[in-house]
């Protein structure tokens, strides 16, 4: 069951690729999705490495950021208008 959870992890690694690539050089409403997108892939990817590698404690982590991500956004969106 480890193995499906551990295929799981690595299959999110491209989207979550992509979504960093889109920070990276899209335009900035793009941008803002982008970063939602990478943090609820990246709440999905640790997940999903807590129960491939059985360490029930780690989602905490990703707890964390989840209940982060919305507020981390929010303050992105206030830098670039800022700076634009």
């Amino acid at each position: 069951m480890t193995d499906l959870w551990l295929a799981a992890s690595i299959a999110l690694i491209l989207p979550f690729a992509l979504a960093a690539f889109a920070i990276w050089r899209g335009p900035i409403a793009g941008r803002l999705a982008a970063v939602q997108l990478a943090s609820v892939i990246a709440v999905l990817l640790l997940v999903a490495m807590d129960f491939a590698f059985d360490q029930p404690a780690a989602i905490d982590i990703a707890l964390s950021l989840a209940l982060l991500s919305l507020p981390g956004t929010l303050l992105y969106a206030l830098f670039e208008e800022r700076w634009l």
